[in-house]
Parts: C-alpha cells; structure tokens; sequence
C-alpha cells in the first residue's frame, strides 16, 4: 500500500471512515434511501458557508469547474453582463467559461498574485449599469492568494449586484459567511479542504435566486442549474444519474467537520499547519510569492537559487512527498506549491519539513 503524502491542493488525502464509505451497498439513485442521504447532504453544505434559511444547495457530479459551469451557464438572461475580477489561473478558468457561453463581458484583470483594487472594482460596478453579476474567485490557488470577498460583497450591495464566488478551494480551509459576506452563489467540491474525493461538486445559492431561474436562460443540458434544482426541490434527486458512490464520502466528510472537528476547529488546524510549513521552509532560505493575504492550505514558494524544481519535485516524490509545480512562468521560475488540505496534521508537517532539508542538501551538493 503506498504510504505518500499529497501536500498537494487536491486531491487531498482522506479521513479512514471517508474512504470506507466508498465500500456502501449499492443503492439507487432513485430510492428513498437516496433521497434521504441528499437532503442531509445539501442541508450539511448549507451549514459549511455558514448559510441561513435563505439559501439552498444542489450538488453536481464532476469537478469544482463542472460547477462554475453549472452557474455561469446558467445565470444570465439575454443581454445580462457579468464583471470578472481575476488575478491567476482559476479566475481564467471562469473567463474560459464566459467566453464559451458568449455572456457579455466586463473583464477586470489583475496582474496573478496582485491583490484586486477596490477602488478600480467600485468603479467597474458604478460605470456599468448592465452588469447583473460580479464572479471572482475566493482562494485563488494558482498563488495562494485569498481574495477581498467580503469587500467585494459590500460594493455588490451598494450598487445591487449579485456575487458569484468560486469557493472551490476554499470551503472548509478559510471562513465563509455567504450571509455576511453577501455572496448570492458559491461554489466547491468535496476533494480539497473539505477531505472528500475528487467528483462531487456542489452550488450554495441564495433560494431566491434559483427561483428565478428559467429552463430556456440555461445554456448547458447537464450542467443547468434550474434542471438541477427543480429536481433537488421536487424529488430529492438529481436531475441525471449522478455518481452515486462518492456522495457517501462526500456526507462523511461535512459530518467529520461539522460534528467531530468543527468547522472552526478544521480552520484552526489548516491554520497551524500552514505556520509550521512557512517558518520551515522559510528558514531553508525558500522566498514566498506572497507577502500577506495567503491561503490557510496553499503555500507557494521558490526553492532556493540553483534548485532544480523538477528535479527537487522527484526526489521528494521518490521519498512519498507529493506536491505541485508552479503555474505558467512560476515553474520555471522554480515555485512550488506545498498545500496542507485534508489530513495533514501539525507532526506530518514537521516530518515532511525534515524531507524537505534532507532533499535540498542532497541536491545542493552536486
């Protein structure tokens, strides 16, 4: 049995009861039984973005982008805008979603790991009247920069937008008040900070909003929102076969943070983790990408000069480390990526920063 570590962001290694779940008796997508897992399910992803009565959730079979897509395919009525705040891969990622469903476009870029201005945000929104919803993402991953949601929200509210956040490596790492923070929708997926697998993605939307949805504004056959909530609302049950064996992990996991560890707790913990890996890996001479606003899961940092990313990569590999390569020019600049998602606690950060030392003599002394 393979005894590597995923310091990765996803996916992420798992609790034991979230991986025995996997072995439930089969069941069917249409009994009760089901019915009944889902509703528990949904009201779980509710109490993960600390959500009221107002909102609502439906979960959607595949990765978190199958649920980007499932809104942003879904949203916009004829001659609706949406404004895009973006600085790093994922919030490219909602730009490619934009552009194949032709919504119009208020594209607002920021340089990647370049905290988004509020000021040229705010003006954005007061100069363009059209623009029913503002996407962003909440933890862009690509950098490990958390994002200015809750500023964003309070200038939704001023000039009467809605907001759209990708959350989907962010439930269950950072804090997310969708009330607080006047998100309208959000999004994620169980394979990242919440210790599910990969595969089971969900929408946490204000119940108003999916109300308002039409059949005919739905611009994907799979992916539309209103198919799956008019489904979740009137059956309990999705509108196409789902996959049905990852929504046991899925529950299991919400139930171990939710009603074991605690939402607050699991926070706590990532938090620590994180310090432990930055103080470590920072006094091996690594430089961070960032200087604030970092991620409680995601630290990206550049080996030191004359380190060989790759190289260094494989060798903590062949030693059951796992993590990930910069993004685009970062990688060949030398970052890493060191992510401290799902069960990874404060003693296998200590061991793995001893790998860590252990690999970067080794390759220093060619």
């Amino acid at each position: 049995m393979s005894m590597t570590k995923l310091f990765s962001p996803g996916p992420v290694m798992v609790k034991e009861n979230v991986r025995r779940s996997l072995l439930h008796y089969d069941i069917c997508h249409r009994s009760h039984e089901f019915e009944e897992m889902f509703q528990d399910t949904q009201a779980k992803i509710v109490k993960l973005f600390n959500a009221d009565h107002s909102y609502y959730s439906v979960i959607v079979s595949g990765s978190g982008t199958s649920a980007n897509e499932t809104v942003l395919s879904s949203a916009f009525k004829p001659g609706e805008e949406v404004l895009l705040i973006r600085n790093g891969v994922f919030g490219e990622r909602l730009l490619e979603i934009i552009h194949k469903y032709n919504v119009p476009l208020v594209d607002l870029p920021f340089p990647w790991a370049t905290y988004p201005d509020l000021a040229v945000i705010e003006r954005a929104m007061a100069e363009h009247p059209k623009v029913k919803v503002v996407a962003m993402v909440f933890h862009e991953t690509s950098t490990g920069m958390i994002n200015p949601v809750g500023e964003v929200g309070s200038l939704c509210r001023k000039y009467g937008k809605a907001l759209f956040v990708d959350c989907v490596s962010a439930a269950g790492g950072q804090d997310i008040d969708v009330v607080k923070n006047n998100i309208s929708v959000c999004t994620s997926v169980g394979g990242k900070c919440v210790g599910a697998f990969p595969g089971s993605a969900y929408v946490c939307a204000r119940q108003s909003v999916l109300e308002s949805l039409t059949a005919d504004q739905c611009k994907n056959v799979y992916l539309s929102l209103y198919k799956h909530y008019q489904s979740a609302v009137t059956t309990h049950q999705t509108p196409n076969t789902p996959n049905v064996n990852l929504f046991w992990p899925l529950n299991v996991a919400l139930t171990n943070i939710l009603e074991d560890e605690t939402l607050a707790g699991r926070i706590s913990r990532y938090q620590k983790c994180a310090v432990i890996i930055r103080r470590g890996v920072c006094s091996m001479g690594c430089r961070f990408l960032l200087e604030d606003h970092m991620a409680n899961t995601v630290t990206s940092v550049f080996l030191p000069k004359g380190v060989d990313a790759p190289a260094f990569l494989g060798e903590m590999e062949k030693r059951g480390y796992t993590f990930y390569i910069g993004k685009g020019e970062y990688g060949k600049q030398g970052m890493i990526q060191i992510a401290n998602m799902g069960e990874i606690y404060e003693q296998d950060c200590y061991n793995m920063l001893e790998v860590f030392q252990v690999v970067l003599n080794k390759i220093q002394a060619k």
